[in-house]
């Protein structure tokens, strides 16, 4: 999938995304960036991801997240077979969460 939407643009999404240094440095940026339904998007399927890790069913996920099942089942399918972005960041996730 990276070689679809790699290209200069998108490195340098990417690279001002990796300039951030706080919370409230990525509120202030995704705010100006991405239209508050995108960012409420986003972080469903990110908890629908965790969820699906922690082998919760897809009609609890439905009901905590609001996300349609089509939805959870593309986001299963990248746990599975995508990019691994999402168990990146859980697992690190995860590992800052035990250290505090």
């Amino acid at each position: 999938m990276s070689d679809k939407i790699r290209d200069e643009n998108t490195d340098f999404l990417f690279r001002a995304i990796l300039t951030l240094d706080s919370l409230d440095e990525c509120y202030r940026f995704f705010e100006d960036l991405c239209t508050v339904n995108e960012i409420k998007e986003m972080s469903k399927r990110l908890k629908a991801a965790r969820m699906l890790r922690e082998n919760y069913i897809y009609t609890d996920i439905a009901q905590e997240t609001g996300l349609s099942t089509a939805t959870i089942s593309r986001v299963n399918r990248c746990l599975k077979y995508g990019s691994d972005g999402y168990a990146i960041v859980l697992e690190r996730m995860e590992r800052e969460r035990r250290r505090q």
